[in-house]
């Protein structure tokens, strides 16, 4: 069995997706003709041309416009079904997804529109593919704290149904220190919290992540690696960091995918997990993240096995169902 082959039959978690961010262009073109949106590109072929990005700004800027199409409650569920059948040929077994929903509601689209289309689309998942999964409401980072307070509150009803909150969006010039109150009202509410820090901010966003925000897990932390003494701490708290391989270099985070920091951060210790985070804007799904580190990096089967028992242990399923997931992937893998 060649190492694609074993990747494309792991059990795995994915950790880090934003359910925006899979949108495919087909998809794009047919739910603007749907709702009779006008695109800024006029083929499939021109939007993927232009996903030739030299930072997370330049993302960002196609991202929200081609998020313009998404108008009914049916383009959600639309949306998060396409990824879920993408994530079950990948071996996904269970999927903790991010929304924007300030994406939407700033556009005139009612909360309950797409929580309510999404939380349909992960019903049909789990009864017709298999695959569980849990909803996380992401606060976009470029705005202020009273919009994310708003958000909050807008998502009180659904409460129940939502496993954390999270933060995205432009990192630079937006430290995790923004948001400190209303991650703490998160908290008292329940609900879990991670953040995205360390992917194009400094350190300093890691450790203000740990301890202003209390973090449940990191996203991405790619640049711990130049402070050993935030690596002692992520090491010793048993951090899970979602780490995104192919964004990364996407992005221009990492020049060169051979270059990418992934081993050092599995030989330091780290609880590393491999996540597509943007799939349809940054190249390939979750199993094409582990492919390439495989190709790029040398990373073994042994380590791959590694980092698919760290997406189990790292999400926030039950101790018992984790349990059974590991096993299972002590199984293949055996």
């Amino acid at each position: 069995m060649s190492l694609h082959e074993f990747i494309a039959g792991l059990p795995k978690a994915e950790l880090h997706l934003h359910i925006e961010g899979s949108l495919e262009p087909e998809l794009m073109f047919e739910l603007a003709k749907r709702n009779r949106v006008s695109l800024p590109l006029d083929s499939v072929e021109a939007v993927r041309a232009a996903y030739d990005f030299s930072n997370l700004q330049d993302f960002l800027d196609i991202y929200y416009s081609g998020a313009d199409v998404l108008r009914t409650e049916q383009d959600f569920h639309d949306l998060g079904l396409a990824y879920f059948r993408r994530a079950a040929a990948d071996s996904v077994r269970h999927a903790e997804i991010f929304f924007d929903p300030q994406t939407h509601t700033d556009r005139g689209i009612p909360f309950q529109v797409a929580i309510d289309g999404l939380l349909a689309s992960m019903d049909r998942a789990e009864a017709e593919l298999g695959i569980s999964s849990r909803l996380i409401l992401c606060f976009l980072r470029h705005l202020d704290e009273d919009a994310a307070f708003a958000t909050l509150k807008a998502a009180e009803p659904w409460q129940d149904q939502i496993l954390g909150v999270g933060l995205d969006s432009s990192e630079v010039g937006h430290p995790p220190s923004k948001f400190q109150r209303v991650f703490e009202r998160a908290g008292d509410m329940g609900l879990k919290r991670v953040a995205h820090a360390g992917e194009e901010g400094p350190p300093d966003y890691i450790w203000q992540a740990l301890d202003l925000l209390k973090v449940d897990r990191i996203d991405h932390g790619n640049r711990a690696m130049e402070d050993p003494a935030l690596i002692r701490r992520l090491v010793e708290q048993g951090m899970t960091l979602t780490v995104c391989p192919l964004s990364n270099h996407k992005l221009c985070v990492v020049d060169d995918l051979a270059r990418h920091p992934l081993p050092s951060m599995l030989d330091a210790g780290l609880k590393v997990t491999l996540n597509s985070d943007d799939p349809a804007y940054f190249g390939g799904y979750v199993n094409r993240n582990y492919e390439a580190m495989a190709d790029q990096t040398g990373v073994t089967r042994d380590q791959l096995v590694e980092i698919a028992i760290n997406s189990f242990a790292g999400s926030c399923l039950p101790e018992a169902d984790k349990a059974r997931h590991i096993s299972a992937v002590q199984a293949y893998a055996a």
